[in-house]
């Protein structure tokens, strides 16, 4: 998670000329409208982003749970093979769940 509090964007409908890319979007003219430039995301792109966001930050925490216990790990004296054993395993385990929910 981002920490960020997971609300869905606002969304309009609108036209979009298949020859220019102009878009539309009826509204009540009060009279004192004035063009300017903004940017949109078409929405299937934006729902397809946030899944890859959502997939990476998984992958983020399995990987770096892993990482930070390699980093805090000091074997005993003659036991550095068996926790580098230990620690392939739970690589390998990590890496075939993520491979799992891909």
């Amino acid at each position: 998670m981002t920490g960020k509090s997971e609300t869905a964007p606002q969304t309009f409908e609108a036209w979009q000329c298949i020859g220019c890319g102009r878009i539309e979007g009826p509204q009540p003219c009060i009279g004192i409208c004035q063009d300017r430039k903004v940017q949109f995301v078409i929405a299937a792109e934006h729902e397809a982003a946030l899944a890859r966001l959502a997939d990476a930050e998984r992958a983020n925490a399995a990987l770096g749970g892993l990482v930070r216990r390699l980093a805090r790990t000091r074997p005993r004296d003659g036991e550095w093979e068996r926790s580098y054993r230990a620690l392939q395993d739970e690589a390998r385990r990590a890496l075939a769940e993520l491979r799992a929910g891909a």
